[in-house]
């Protein structure tokens, strides 16, 4: 997108900011996609229809080693854990509003789319409204005219 659209603004900012965003895929795919897999199992077989349901509750019943009742029933056991694997994260944005620094680069949208994914298809509250993450996350669904926020929120 950065060579076919180069009046835009960068996704990458240079190599630098691809390597970057390979390391947070990384760090995305190994800590937030593993918790948030677990914490939205049951909503996320509520979403399939009644065939895919099926496989996906086999798949993953067989991945797990157990029920999917028992992989959700220890999401609250993790989160704490979960919340502590987000402090460089937590830390960095501290004195800078996104992970590409001053605006966002496409590392930003590694993450938001781990969370993104968790928002939309869990009501379960991942992060505290007073995080550092979280505010990180509103500043992302603001992104593009508030397109994040045209995708419903997983009802409660």
């Amino acid at each position: 997108l950065d060579e076919a659209y180069p009046e835009r603004p960068t996704l990458f900012s240079g190599d630098g900011g691809k390597a970057m965003a390979r390391f947070i895929e990384r760090w995305s795919q190994l800590t937030i996609h593993p918790y948030v897999t677990t914490a939205a199992i049951m909503d996320l077989h509520a979403m399939q229809d009644e065939p895919n349901a099926a496989y996906f509750r086999q798949s993953r019943e067989q991945r797990f080693g157990k029920r999917l009742e028992e992989v959700m029933a220890a999401r609250d056991l993790g989160l704490g854990a979960f919340r502590a694997s987000l402090e460089p994260l937590r830390s960095m944005l501290t004195y800078q509003p996104f992970i590409g620094g001053q605006s966002p680069l496409f590392a930003d949208y590694i993450v938001f789319g781990a969370l993104q994914w968790a928002r939309i298809a869990s009501p379960y509250r991942l992060l505290d409204d007073s995080d550092v993450v979280a505010q990180w996350f509103e500043r992302c669904l603001g992104l593009l005219g508030g397109l994040g926020r045209k995708v419903a929120a997983a009802a409660a």
